[in-house]
């Protein structure tokens, strides 16, 4: 997984992509919320703010 970040990151910095980085920070929250509030009690809240 940290071959990954990295890779990700030299191609970012070499190819000028920094615009990619928020896109991809932002998916990773949407993921992880969606898997950490998958069967919690907290689930029926988060799904009525989107």
């Amino acid at each position: 997984m940290l071959t990954l970040v990295r890779e990700l990151w030299s191609f970012m910095r070499v190819r000028k992509k920094f615009w990619m980085l928020p896109i991809l920070v932002m998916m990773l929250l949407f993921g992880s919320l969606i898997v950490l509030t998958q069967g919690s009690a907290i689930a029926p809240f988060i799904y009525t703010i989107f």
